[in-house]
């Protein structure tokens, strides 16, 4: 995307997600990172043939997740409790148009009905405080979160992020006079009733926030494109 950078994420439903349209619109987005979450073994063979780069960890139980590039990139992991953050490092030998380093970081926190209510506030709690902690180190470079957060704006985990972090699309949308789109959905073609799905950025300029539909997916997918200069 010459000096633009575009970061895509989808939760992809626990496999249901149609494999082969979404690696198609990976495509046809011409996404350079794309994070995913609830990825299935057939979902990340289709992705697999059309990103080289990362690290694809799939499963048939919600906890599959995958963080790949059309750039070679250096990934590692944050533990946390249920399903760990991916960290992709990108840095300006392998990708000339960077001008410094680059963080991505997909994540998928667990959703506050999975578990009995105490239980899963003290998870979220600790998954945030982990992730914070990870914010609060110096980034040397720019760097970008992504994934399902499973809360949206109002909800302390997100304002945890959003205090370290600003959030990509109300950037962009108020840049252009307009409210952020929602993501959630109870079915794939029901209407989107909770933005919680983020893209959370630090040091690079957002020039745009989409979101898309993803075939079979309850969730649809966030695109930041990002400003490398």
């Amino acid at each position: 995307m010459g000096q633009s950078l575009r970061v895509l994420s989808s939760n992809l439903w626990n496999g249901k997600a149609d494999p082969d349209a979404f690696a198609e619109l990976v495509v046809s987005l011409a996404v350079d990172v794309c994070a995913v979450q609830e990825m299935s073994p057939d979902q990340a063979e289709a992705l697999s043939a059309v990103m080289p780069y990362g690290e694809l960890a799939p499963a048939t139980n919600c906890t599959g997740m995958g963080l790949v590039s059309n750039r070679p990139c250096e990934i590692s992991r944050i533990p946390l409790p249920t399903r760990d953050a991916q960290v992709a490092r990108f840095g300006p030998g392998s990708w000339p148009e960077l001008r410094i380093p680059l963080e991505v970081i997909g994540v998928h926190v667990t959703a506050p009905h999975v578990m009995p209510p105490g239980a899963s506030i003290l998870r979220r709690r600790k998954q945030a405080r982990i992730l914070t902690d990870h914010l609060a180190k110096p980034a040397h470079g720019a760097r970008v979160m992504v994934g399902d957060f499973n809360a949206t704006p109002i909800w302390p985990f997100y304002q945890a992020i959003a205090a370290h972090l600003g959030d990509a699309a109300e950037m962009a949308a108020r840049a252009r006079g307009r409210r952020p789109l929602k993501t959630w959905g109870p079915t794939p073609k029901s209407p989107r009733l909770l933005r919680i799905d983020h893209g959370f950025v630090d040091g690079i300029a957002v020039e745009e926030f989409q979101v898309l539909p993803v075939p079979g997916a309850d969730h649809s997918a966030i695109i930041l494109d990002l400003a490398l200069s």
